[in-house]
């Protein structure tokens, strides 16, 4: 038979053809030895994303010359499928390919959704020489998706501002001195008769509810009085004695036990002169700081002294500023009148009904008073009428709080998310009046049940910033932990928890943190806190018994789980196909603990 040219070139491209092909069907057989191996495995989720690396590993003698071997891996959930990527391996990348065999590792992650929780990664692999190509079985590479790291709480922390009101019983001081004669330690009738000793017997006579009368006697730093070490002392124990008279006039009686009394004698002590030497007008600035020389330079009380008799303004120090040092000042504790708790909350629902003003109480006694009921619509009502009345930003602050807690128990999503936008609305014209620790973490708060994730890390940034009160640390830091969490820096987040205090979110989402951490023994230990604090909490239960499984602590787990549904029945179908449980499942303990 003749052959013409075209006919020949025919033949030859048909031989290549068959050539090709039987090459690529050598290589999707020779796939079946393949392996691909996955860390981890299962799949985990950690910030949203699913991230995992993929070695493989071709069998020696697979890859051929000029061809490409790609495995295509794929997430595949329910009746869907999302491509991942690819790991390729070029012919021309391994040369010895015949007598050694080709691995590649490559990292992967794509974004997860919630019903991709149950579904396998999978391997597609396709042989391709020139423009032929053939596809090898799907080989199932890994299973998927453990969700442990999003059972991260919300705490949503609400902080309240200062009252500035104490509600502890409060004393103030009244002060009298009585003054005395060189040398001397009698009481004077022209002291009783002073406009001080007037005010004394009339403080006295009222009956105020005293603590304590604490009397310091004191003596001029002159020869005639110092040389009497008793004088001091004598002189406040005539102010308890003409103290104790008074009592007794005004019948006092089983009330006057009831107050203690306190002498303080003074020997020898400069400080009553420098203080008083500061203080005096008798002496200009030079003469003052001649006296401060004398007294603060070395030397003996008479040495001092004698100095300071040298003075030439010495007449004026004695006659002016000694005087005042022969004395006994009288320091008197009072207890403040104060309103009753259920006086102030009386008043302050005669105020929100209207029939009383609002000026019955002042801005701090008004906060107290919301801070006496548990009902926050009582709460929200007393708040408004602090806005109104003191426009101040904690009035502001606390009236958003409220909303917020409202918010935190609110079942509705869209009467949540209308507190909320309510609450930021009077956050900011808070922060328009004062910026401060409390307005910004309520903000991340509120942010935080909107969803909007920035706007919540920039505003418990911006609240990390700034002083507050150990509340505020606390709410701060619990806040900024569970973005810590969804960011997966759990190392930090533990750490930062941990300086959140003791709710019981704060410590569930504090042992999530030292779990996803590695830290399986203390996520253990933070969790029996957690159950201590709250019995009744199944995800604390479900969390440990998650932390038990990694431990591989069989029997544990089985109990835990059991009180988990026990507490919080939807939990039995999350456990049902969690593969945290996955070596578990087929075992009778497991099923008994799901009954």
């Amino acid at each position: 038979m003749n052959y013409n040219k075209s006919t020949l070139a025919t033949v030859a491209v048909c031989g290549v053809l068959a050539f090709s092909g039987c090459t690529l069907n050598q290589m999707v057989k020779k796939s079946k030895e393949q392996k691909v191996t996955v860390t981890p495995n299962p799949l985990e989720v950690h910030a949203d994303q699913v991230k995992f690396n993929a070695e493989a590993t071709l069998p020696v003698k697979m890859l051929k010359k000029k061809t490409t071997y790609t495995g295509n891996i794929a997430y595949k959930y329910g009746d869907k499928k999302t491509d991942v990527g690819s790991i390729q391996f070029n012919a021309a990348d391994f040369p010895n390919a015949k007598k050694e065999s080709p691995v590649k590792s490559q990292e992967f992650n794509f974004p997860y959704q919630d019903d991709m929780r149950r579904g396998e990664l999978t391997f597609t692999g396709t042989a391709a020489k020139g423009k032929k190509s053939k596809v090898s079985p799907e080989l199932a590479i890994a299973q998927g998706i453990i969700t442990t790291s999003r059972l991260v709480q919300d705490a949503n922390p609400v902080v309240y501002a200062e009252t500035g009101y104490n509600p502890d019983p409060e004393y103030k001081p009244t002060y009298v001195a009585f003054f005395f004669d060189q040398g001397k330690s009698a009481l004077k009738t022209s002291e009783v008769r002073s406009k001080r000793g007037k005010f004394l017997d009339a403080f006295i006579a009222d009956k105020n509810v005293t603590k304590t009368v604490t009397v310091t006697g004191t003596h001029s730093p002159e020869g005639t009085e110092r040389k009497n070490k008793f004088l001091s002392d004598d002189r406040a124990k005539q102010i308890e004695k003409y103290y104790r008279k008074k009592m007794k006039e005004y019948d006092y009686q089983a009330k006057a036990d009831s107050i203690e009394f306190v002498l303080k004698p003074v020997f020898e002590d400069w400080t009553v002169l420098k203080d008083t030497v500061n203080t005096t007008t008798a002496l200009d600035q030079s003469q003052k700081d001649q006296v401060m020389a004398i007294v603060d330079g070395s030397g003996e009380w008479e040495e001092k002294q004698s100095q300071l008799e040298k003075l030439a303004f010495w007449k004026t120090l004695f006659r002016q500023v000694y005087p005042k040092l022969r004395n006994a000042n009288t320091e008197i504790l009072t207890l403040l009148e104060k309103k009753t708790d259920a006086e102030m909350s009386a008043i302050a629902r005669r105020i929100v009904e209207g029939k009383d003003t609002a000026q019955a109480l002042s801005q701090a006694e008004l906060a107290w008073a919301a801070t006496l009921t548990p009902v926050l619509e009582e709460k929200q009502a007393i708040y408004n009428v602090a806005m109104k009345t003191y426009d101040s930003w904690q009035a502001h602050n606390d009236y958003a709080a409220t909303e917020l807690d409202m918010a935190k128990k609110a079942s509705d999503p869209a009467k949540k998310a209308q507190l909320a936008d309510d609450a930021i609305t009077h956050l900011e014209m808070a922060k328009n009046k004062q910026e401060t620790a409390e307005i910004y973490s309520n903000l991340a708060t509120a942010y935080t049940m909107k969803g909007d994730k920035q706007k919540a890390a920039d505003a418990v940034a911006k609240a990390a910033s700034m002083t507050g009160n150990d509340q505020v640390t606390k709410a701060i830091n619990a806040t900024k932990g569970v973005q810590q969490i969804r960011a997966a820096q759990y190392s930090e987040a533990a750490a930062t928890l941990s300086q959140a205090g003791d709710d019981a979110v704060v410590l569930h989402n504090k042992a999530l943190a030292q779990l996803l951490a590695g830290q399986n023994d203390a996520a253990i230990a933070t969790l029996n806190d957690a159950a201590a604090k709250d019995a009744s909490n199944g995800d604390v239960y479900y969390l440990m018994a998650v932390a038990n499984a990694r431990a591989k602590r069989e029997a544990d787990v089985f109990s835990n789980l059991q009180k988990a549904i026990q507490n919080k029945a939807a939990l039995r179908d999350k456990a049902v196909d969690d593969l945290e449980f996955a070596t578990f499942k087929d075992s009778e303990g497991f099923k008994n603990a799901l009954r």
